[in-house]
């Protein structure tokens, strides 16, 4: 190891420092001191320095923002502390009803003799008076969890399911607002800084720009833009798209013996640091992070009550369209730490925090064309063809309409002009007609009388909202039922997607779904782009699909309104594809959970000749139309025939899926809240607000194990 002379030591510490301090001047603090010339000299001098003594390269050093190797993959790892989604509100008064939720578990908590605790200016910590609340933008990003170790980042990770994520360090470097190294005097052993990481619209255009003019795809909004760019494999491309970073909430971990300075936070040791003085508010938090050397979003605000919480809501309804970013809403959590620390969390949620989701934005667009989708069950759906317009942050260029209801409901003509919104924020879907805009002569649309796939007759059941094309051989339905048999849920084929199984009916190889059972590696290989390693994975995917068990092929056969679940109490209650077929509707609509409508579709499925002769042919190459399963005793001889359960919480070893089936399957009901008409509350760990509310109501509480002796 070359060790440089004790001049280049201290040369190297000042070149990081001044490189350090000037990049938080101009991209956190928007406040630049140093021109770019200087800059860029000093940044080539630190460069030469360590590669004439590249053992003494830091983590932080800002040569290490863009890794010189692409990444070959991502490693998922667990988080130190799980990433809770918050709640939502849409609506004031449900804003009214989680504040009064959460004053409700306090004051259980806290005797009405107890003394207010410490608070910081304008926090009252008595329950029977107002507490206080901070309030920031909803940023639409990607959110990230920072591990710092000795004030050195060390570990990004995306947020994954809340449990794990994706370790992306690498990429997490280039994000100029995110600091290598916190700008802190004394820093914790271990601190974990969580954000959001989102592009801003600027960059958002500019990157799709560069890529219409490349002929490649467009983003279609900044937050899949921005998802896209933190996984990407090469830093060097993350850089290149300037990422932004808003940082939260921090998290850190007090080892045994350590304690924290009692400096105030405006106490700081030496300029441009501060002192690590554990905050006990959210906006103490959120002053802390700026100081440590994090950007903060600049319209946070503190709010006395709901009504300031509501005002400020309200004022960012209309504002928010004039940001440089794309925000939905505004998150508003309870100041004081010490109160969230009481609080805790629901099994999904932290109890002391909300989001206030906007309503969905609603723009004018106009009808450029009507077209028909069919599905798998041969139900034809029309589908508004809009002239493109930006929605929400996604350009929206299609919508459903649903059924013929709809479109008369909606008197839609071709040319019409259109209000769209977002459904839920996330689907599309034509509002309302604007027929003062009509152009004369506009055709009215209604859907066509044949099928657009195969020119068969349309047909609508009486009593039914859906027109069917009823050809089983329909192009479309067979394309349907193809995708909807290889899919994870039915018998899960890996190596057979969208685009294999379209050249598949193209080249006439596959007419149904029992001649994927007969494709060899020679018919494969006729494929454009299929080679022989690739024919050989398909084919051995194909063949182990063959072990699923009934319960599986029997929701992959895509019988009408037999979704996963039923599909499994179906086989439970009929162990052979022949018991089914013979029954009568009233025996099937027998079975707990499977009414009277199921019952009819599953027998008239059978009736048809070329469905006996896919399941024949199905059975012929080897696929399970039985299984070794004990019938179920009958409902009336089961001791929680009738009663209604609950399920909150994390249970030792059973799932809540699997403990809600036992209970369907033995004649029990499952519901998502407690009432009066509740019988019984099945609790594991974390079980929250049900659990409190199955006590007051002396609702009996059962254990797993209790569960257990119940049923068996």
């Amino acid at each position: 190891m070359l060790s440089p002379p004790s001049s280049a030591q201290q040369r190297l510490t000042e070149l990081r420092h001044l490189l350090q301090q000037a990049s938080y001047e101009y991209y956190v603090l928007d406040a630049p001191t140093m021109e770019d010339a200087v800059y860029d000299r000093l940044y080539r001098e630190l460069q030469a320095l360590e590669q004439q003594y590249p053992d003494w390269i830091t983590p932080d050093s800002p040569t290490q923002r863009v890794g010189e190797k692409s990444a070959s993959q991502f490693h998922s790892g667990q988080h130190n502390i799980p990433l809770y989604s918050l709640e939502n509100a849409f609506d004031y008064g449900e804003l009214k009803d989680w504040e009064q939720r959460w004053q409700r578990v306090e004051e259980a908590q806290i005797p009405t003799t107890q003394a207010p605790a410490t608070q910081t200016p304008g926090i009252l910590l008595n329950p029977t008076q107002p507490y206080a609340y901070v309030c920031e933008l909803k940023i639409d990003g990607n959110a990230l969890a920072l591990t710092y170790e000795n004030g050195v980042l060390v570990r990004g990770m995306t947020r994954g399911d809340g449990i794990r994520g994706e370790d992306i360090t690498q990429n997490v470097k280039t994000i100029r607002t995110i600091p290598l190294r916190l700008q802190i005097d004394r820093p914790p052993k271990w601190l974990e800084i969580r954000g959001e990481a989102f592009l801003p619209l600027s960059s958002f255009d500019a990157i799709n720009q560069e890529r219409q003019t490349k002929g490649e795809a467009l983003f279609a909004n900044p937050r899949n833009a921005a998802a896209g760019t933190l996984r990407q494999l090469d830093s060097k491309i993350v850089a290149q798209r300037k990422l932004d970073f808003f940082a939260y909430t921090l998290h850190w971990l007090v080892e045994d013996g350590e304690e924290f300075p009692e400096e105030s936070l405006e106490d700081a040791p030496e300029e441009g640091k501060t002192a690590a003085v554990q905050p006990r508010s959210q906006w103490q938090a959120l002053e802390f992070l700026q100081a440590m050397g994090f950007r903060v979003n600049p319209h946070r605000e503190y709010c006395p009550d709901l009504n300031a919480v509501t005002a400020y809501c309200d004022r960012w309804n209309e504002a928010r369209h004039d940001l440089p970013y794309m925000t939905d809403g505004v998150v508003i959590k309870l100041d004081s730490m010490d109160l969230q620390e009481r609080l805790g969390f629901t099994q999904k949620f932290p109890r002391w925090a909300i989001a206030y989701k906007y309503p969905a934005e609603e723009v004018p667009t106009v009808l450029e064309d009507l077209t028909f989708q069919v599905g798998r069950t041969g139900a034809v759906t029309p589908v508004a063809e809009l002239r493109p317009v930006l929605l929400a942050g996604t350009t929206v260029s299609r919508a459903t309409l649903h059924n013929a209801d709809r479109l008369a409901e909606l008197d839609l003509h071709r040319g019409d002009t259109v209000v769209v919104r977002k459904a839920g924020e996330i689907i599309p879907e034509v509002l309302r007609v604007l027929p003062e805009l009509r152009p004369p002569g506009a055709p009215p649309c209604a859907l066509p009388s044949h099928c657009p796939a195969c020119g068969s007759i349309l047909v609508r059941p009486e009593g039914e909202a859906v027109t069917r094309c009823v050809n089983s051989s329909c192009p479309a339905i067979v394309r349907g039922s193809l995708m909807h048999w290889v899919s994870r849920g039915a018998l899960d084929i890996n190596n057979v997607g969208e685009k294999l199984l379209a050249q598949l009916l193209e080249t006439g190889l596959v007419h149904s779904i029992a001649d994927l059972y007969n494709l060899t590696v020679e018919q494969l290989l006729q494929l454009d782009r299929m080679g022989q390693k690739s024919a050989e994975k398909v084919v051995a995917a194909i063949a182990t699909s063959k072990a699923q068990p009934w319960s599986r092929v029997l929701y992959g056969l895509g019988i009408r309104l037999v979704g996963s679940v039923n599909a499994q109490t179906l086989s439970q209650a009929f162990p052979t594809v022949e018991q089914l077929a013979a029954a009568e509707p009233s025996a099937i609509a027998s079975v707990y959970g499977i009414g009277s409508e199921i019952a009819q579709s599953v027998q008239e499925w059978f009736q048809i000749p070329s469905n006996q002769a896919l399941v024949a042919a199905l059975q012929a190459a080897g696929l399970s139309f039985s299984g070794d399963v004990t019938p179920l005793p009958p409902i009336a001889d089961t001791p929680i025939a009738g009663k209604t359960f609950v399920i909150t919480g994390t249970l030792p070893t059973l799932k809540r899926d699997q403990v809600k089936t036992m209970i369907q399957q033995a004649g029990g009901k499952v519901t998502d809240s407690v009432s009066k008409k509740t019988d019984y509350v099945v609790v594991g760990t974390e079980a929250g607000s049900k659990l409190e509310k199955a006590q007051t109501l002396g609702i009996t509480i059962l254990s797993e194990e209790e569960f257990l002796e119940l049923m068996f």
